[in-house]
């Protein structure tokens, strides 16, 4: 059970704090999780606006000190320091870092325990952690994309009102979008015209309990029509991997998701299968699939949501049988990194007399391990390349320059993102630039060479691509009169995908 939760902004303030039982979590829980997140940061006192921005939703930066599960002291509200006093004494913190934001749940120390002196049950720790994704996905469906510090500060009864209905005592309770904003409408400019002027709330609370609440399908709304019976399926699969900074492969796994967007009439039954089932390991489905069916005949037998939903994820199964955790040989991108530190003459050294040069180099490779769709055409086109360039903390400043694409640098945070776009075979983007070293940085230099040096983060997507080939082979519709149209492709993306230098 969750007994508090906090969401911490990108410089560790707390702005949503919330209790579910009649005991009281100490902010202290916040401190200590921020001190050991700060030690993955390349200044004191967080991050910054611009780093936020730089990194989205990308947590490598601040979760390398950090881990998912904590257990930390629990001192009391009184702030005694007296943990004895306190009753319990430690407390189990499990965070996730989503847009920026850190969301904390602060558990007693009965998880895992049958036998607790609480007397509550145990708990799976995967339980909160995916809870916590669902209250940020939430976030993201009231607030937009991406639910950020200024999103949550300025829908903030919004955000209590949405723990209210998503909590029980402690205990997650309705956490379908399709009954929340039954319960609780989507903030309106409307509605945040009348909280200026009536000085009330923006939130719009419903008297009346969702259809779906009482009936075996709360996933769904009673009565749903649309003009246009249309359903649309992406399956999308993102590759994790680490690059030597040659290109080589040094490690990569790849999981897949299936994205839906919904927008059928009536209570319509799918049934979904794939060309070769045996492609997917490590399923989780979401609470409309029947499960059992998939067990038995491996199709997916559902009725869906309206609107957008992830059907279900899954992992590539490891097929190359040579025990080297490697999927992808061959990556679609490469990406050469070149940075030195020396003495490279007047003008581009600091105080202390050393400097340093970085030069990148992007690349697209139409030789890769990826299946492209029969419906492809034309070369290779790799969207949405980026390039994040984290500095080591003693870089004062740095000068950068490239031939395609933006730079943005935020010179608190040390953090560069070159936004390159769409990249083909035929363009070869370069960027260059010098470093300003901080003073007394001689012998700090001689440790970068030792492998310390912060990998780059690269993201990219490509459309009518897998990795593993997977495809659906049919998607039937029963139970309604009507033949919707179908749409269905693949798209190939970065997940974590670093580039050591």
């Amino acid at each position: 059970m969750i007994q508090s939760l906090f969401i911490l902004s990108p410089t560790g303030e707390v702005l949503i704090e919330r209790h579910f039982r009649s005991t009281v979590t100490s902010r202290t829980v916040c401190d200590h999780f921020w001190t050991k997140a700060s030690e993955g940061l390349n200044h004191h006192g967080g991050v910054s606006t611009a780093s936020t921005a730089i990194l989205g939703s990308n947590p490598f930066m601040l979760y390398d000190s950090v881990e998912p599960v904590m257990e930390v002291p629990d001192i009391g509200n009184d702030g005694s320091g007296d943990a004895a006093a306190s009753g319990g004494g430690t407390i189990y913190l499990f965070s996730i870092l989503r847009d920026g934001l850190s969301y904390l749940a602060a558990c007693p120390p009965c998880i895992g325990n049958q036998n607790n002196n609480n007397g509550g049950m145990g708990i799976s720790p995967l339980l909160i952690t995916e809870f916590l994704h669902k209250i940020a996905d939430t976030f993201v469906i009231y607030f937009g994309d991406p639910a950020d510090e200024s999103a949550v500060k300025d829908n903030f009864s919004t955000a209590y009102q949405l723990l209210e209905e998503m909590v029980d005592y402690g205990w997650p309770l309705t956490t379908e979008p399709n009954a929340l904003t039954d319960l609780i409408r989507p903030p309106t400019v409307m509605a945040k015209i009348q909280q200026a002027m009536t000085g009330g709330s923006s939130t719009i609370l419903s008297e009346a309990l969702p259809n779906g609440t009482v009936s075996n399908m709360p996933w769904r709304k009673a009565g749903v029509t649309h003009p246009n019976n249309e359903i649309y399926i992406d399956i999308v699969e993102e590759i994790d991997a680490i690059l030597s900074p040659s290109g080589g492969v040094i490690s990569s796994d790849v999981s897949g998701s299936i994205q839906a967007q919904s927008n059928l009439s009536g209570v319509p039954d799918l049934i979904l299968t794939f060309n070769d089932p045996t492609l997917i390991d490590d399923c989780s489905f979401h609470p409309c699939v029947r499960y059992a069916r998939f067990e038995k005949d491996k199709v997916i037998s559902f009725v869906p949501p309206d609107g957008a939903f992830e059907l279900m994820r899954y992992r590539v199964r490891m097929n190359n049988g040579d025990g080297h955790n490697k999927i992808v040989g061959n990556m679609p991108i490469q990406v050469i990194p070149r940075i030195s530190y020396g003495k490279f003459g007047s003008g581009e050294k600091g105080s202390s007399g050393v400097a340093g040069r970085i030069s990148l180099s992007v690349t697209a490779r139409s030789i890769s391990s990826l299946i492209y769709s029969s419906s492809r055409k034309g070369p290779l086109v790799i969207e949405d390349v980026a390039v994040v360039i984290p500095f080591p903390k003693f870089v004062r400043t740095a000068n950068l320059n490239a031939t395609a694409g933006q730079i943005i640098y935020d010179e608190a945070g040390k953090i560069a993102k070159w936004n390159i776009g769409k990249l083909d075979e035929k363009t070869r983007p370069q960027l260059n630039g010098t470093m300003v070293l901080e003073d007394g940085s001689e012998e700090k230099v001689s440790t970068i060479s030792e492998g310390e040096q912060p990998p780059l983060l690269v993201t990219w997507k490509i459309l009518l691509s897998s990795v593993s080939g997977l495809n659906i082979s049919g998607l039937s519709v029963t139970g309604e009169h009507y033949k919707p149209y179908k749409g269905v492709r693949n798209i190939t993306k970065s997940g974590t995908f670093q580039v050591r230098c």
